[in-house]
C-alpha cells in the first residue's frame, strides 16, 4: 500500500505512531525560574495533542541547570517538579498519540546571562560578537557526569509518561560539537577520528537503553551537514547514521546547522562545503534537508524524519511516496497552525505560508543576508522571538496573533528572558 500522511508507522522498539507528521522540538522557554515544568507546557501541549498530530517531541529539556540553552529551560536532574512533568506528559498524549523529550546539553552555546564559562569539548568560542563566553574544555570525568545526567533525565521522562526521548546531537549543541573537527580539537579517546568524536552520541545512547529497556523508543537529532569549512560532513553524517542503526535506535529525525551557521532556520549556511547533490526544489528552499537524507536512506533501514522547510502538502506527500523519509518533520507551522495534522489529513490545506521570509527587522537592512553574522544572529532572535509568542498564546488559551509586530515581539521575549535569568539567580 502507498504510504500518505495518515498512514501508521510502527517503530523498532514495537510502538506504533497514529501517522506520518512530527512536530519537531522547538525551545518554549515557559519554565519556571527553577527549571521545572508549569501548567502553560500543559495547556500548550493539550492544545497540539487535540490537532492529531503523531508525533510531538518537546522543546530542549536541559540535563545541567548550569548551562541552558536559555532562560525558561525545563531542567531535569531529579524528580523535582514531578507532578508538573506527568501533567505535561499526559497532555501531550491526551489523544492517543505519542509525545517523546528532547534532551539536550547545550555545550558552549550557552549566553554570558546564563554562564560566563560555558564547556565545550575544547576551548573553541563562538563568533557571535561576544554574546557567548569563551568554553571550557571538559575533562573525562565532566564526560563521564554528562553521560550519566542524559541517562538520569530519560529514565525521568520515562517515569513521568513521555512515551519516548530524543537525543539532541543537532545544531551545534554538546554532542553536536563532539561531533565537529572544529569544535572538537581532543587528541584523546573523544576526539580525532570520527569513532571517537561520535563515542560521546554512542555512549549516551547505550546508557539510555540499558534503563528504558528495549521496548522504548529512542531517536536521535542529527545535523545532515555542519555547513561549515572543515565541519561535520554528509559522509561523516551517514557513517554516524550507520552507527546508530547497530543500536537499535528508533527514529533518526535529520536536520543541520548551528547558531554559527543558521541553516536550521531556513537562513543559507556555507552549502557550497557540502558535497549533496541538491534538487531544483530544495535551492528553492522547500523541504532544504531532503535531498541529504536521501543520501542517508540509501544507507540505513532505521526509520527516518526529516524537518527543515516542509510548507507544501503535495512535497510531504511526494517524499512519503518515494520512501526518501517515513516521517515528515514540522516546527514553526505549528506555531499557527496548531491543528496542522489534522487539515493536511483532510485535505484542507495545501500550502503553509512561510512567514520566517517576510519576517525581518528594519525593513531587511538587518535582513537574513546582512554579511554580519552578528546581524544574521540578531535576525534570527527576532523571527524566533516572533515565533514564541504565537507559543505563549496558545498556552494561554489564546489563538495565535498572525498580526503581531516583529520588534514588539523581539522585546518582550529580551524582556521575559532577562527577567528569567535574574530571578533563576534566586530559585
Amino acid at each position: 500500500m502507498s504510504t500518505t500522511i495518515d498512514s501508521p508507522l510502527q517503530l523498532p522498539c514495537g510502538v506504533t505512531l497514529n501517522n506520518r507528521v512530527l512536530k519537531s522540538a522547538m525551545t518554549e522557554g515557559m519554565a519556571t525560574p527553577a527549571g521545572e515544568a508549569t501548567q502553560q507546557l500543559t495547556n500548550l501541549y493539550q492544545r497540539w495533542a487535540e490537532g492529531a498530530t503523531g508525533l510531538l517531541i518537546t522543546g530542549n529539556v536541559m540535563v545541567d541547570n548550569r548551562y541552558l540553552e536559555r532562560p525558561g529551560n525545563v531542567c531535569l536532574e531529579d524528580e523535582t517538579g514531578f507532578s508538573a512533568l506527568q501533567s505535561w506528559a499526559n497532555a501531550g498524549n491526551s489523544y492517543n498519540n505519542q509525545t517523546w523529550m528532547q534532551i539536550s546539553h547545550p555545550g558552549r552555546q550557552v549566553a554570558k546571562t546564563v554562564s560566563r564559562t560555558p564547556v565545550a569539548p575544547s576551548p573553541v568560542q563562538l563568533n557571535m560578537g561576544g554574546y557567548f563566553g569563551k568554553p571550557r574544555s571538559l575533562t573525562e570525568s565532566d564526560i563521564e557526569d554528562i553521560i550519566q545526567r542524559f541517562t538520569t533525565t530519560a529514565s525521568i521522562a520515562k517515569k513521568a509518561g513521555f512515551g519516548g526521548v530524543q537525543i539532541h546531537a543537532a545544531h551545534g549543541y554538546l554532542i553536536s560539537e563532539f561531533l565537529s573537527p572544529v569544535v572538537n580539537q581532543r587528541q584523546d579517546q573523544w576526539g580525532g577520528s570520527l569513532e571517537n568524536r561520535a563515542r560521546l552520541l554512542l555512549e549516551v545512547v547505550r546508557n539510555i537503553r540499558s534503563v528504558v529497556g528495549k521496548h522504548y523508543p529512542i531517536s536521535v537529532k542529527l545535523n545532515s551537514a555542519d555547513f561549515q569549512k572543515g565541519g561535520f560532513t554528509l559522509e561523516e553524517c551517514v557513517q554516524v547514521a550507520q552507527m546508530l542503526e547497530l543500536e537499535k535506535i528508533d527514529l533518526l529525525e535529520i536536520s543541520g546547522g548551528s547558531y554559527e551557521q543558521t541553516t536550521m532556520f531556513g537562513v543559507s549556511g556555507d552549502q557550497a562545503t557540502s558535497d549533496a547533490p541538491r534538487r531544483e526544489s530544495t535551492i528553492q528552499r522547500e523541504a532544504y534537508f531532503l535531498d541529504y537524507a536521501k543520501t542517508i536512506r540509501s544507507a540505513i533501514k532505521t526509520p527516518l524524519a526529516v524537518t527543515g522547510g516542509f510548507r507544501s502538502a503535495a512535497t510531504m506527500t511526494e517524499a512519503l511516496l518515494s520512501e526518501e523519509v517515513d516521517i515528515v518533520g514540522l516546527a514553526r507551522p505549528f506555531c499557527y497552525e496548531p491543528d496542522l495534522t489534522q487539515k493536511l489529513i483532510d485535505g484542507d490545506i495545501d500550502h503553509l505560508p512561510a512567514y520566517e521570509n517576510t519576517l525581518q527587522l528594519g525593513n531587511g537592512k538587518l535582513g537574513v543576508n546582512s554579511p554580519s553574522k552578528m546581524m544574521k544572529l540578531l535576525n534570527v532572535q527576532a523571527q524566533v522571538a516572533w515565533f514564541s509568542g504565537q507559543l505563549y498564546r496558545m498556552s494561554n488559551h489564546q489563538e495565535p496573533l498572525l498580526t503581531a509586530g516583529l520588534k514588539r515581539s523581539y522585546a518582550k521575549q529580551m524582556w521575559n528572558e532577562t527577567r528569567l535569568a535574574f530571578l533563576r539567580k534566586f530559585a
